[in-house]
């Protein structure tokens, strides 16, 4: 598989695909986090041991120049936020994985996710409730 993700943001109408690595996606997934910070609020975010300052500096100069993250400057420094909702991306990126890995069968996708995930008697309780609730609203 490939070392990328999918993203995708609204750009003059039309949604334009942008492929992110695993380090660009973790970098968002902080992001969205925090909302918006600075980069020393984002390497905080970081497990021990953190990555080096500049590492995550490149990774984020990257973000901006695809678009997916932007900034406001204060002296000299970047306040940074996402031009991409976490929504959004979970939404197309979900969608391209049952595209791909399941024939865009959301039944395929379903059934796997139940039978391959070790989900407890409540899990698919809860997962069995909101199936229900979603067959109550398209019936009526």
């Amino acid at each position: 598989m490939h070392d990328y993700f999918y993203s995708y943001i609204f750009v003059s109408n039309i949604w334009e695909m942008i492929e992110l690595t695993k380090a660009e996606e973790q970098v968002m997934q902080y992001l969205w986090k925090i909302k918006k910070g600075f980069l020393k609020d984002i390497v905080e975010q970081y497990p021990e041991p953190k990555p080096a300052y500049t590492t995550v500096s490149t990774v984020v100069r990257v973000l901006v120049k695809k678009g997916a993250i932007a900034f406001n400057t204060y002296g000299k420094v970047n306040e940074y936020y996402s031009l991409i909702k976490k929504e959004d991306y979970s939404k197309k990126y979900m969608s391209t994985m049952v595209k791909n890995l399941f024939n865009n069968s959301q039944k395929q996708f379903a059934s796997f996710f139940t039978k391959e995930s070790d989900l407890s008697l409540s899990e698919l309780e809860e997962l069995k409730k909101l199936i229900n609730q979603e067959i109550e609203k398209k019936q009526s």
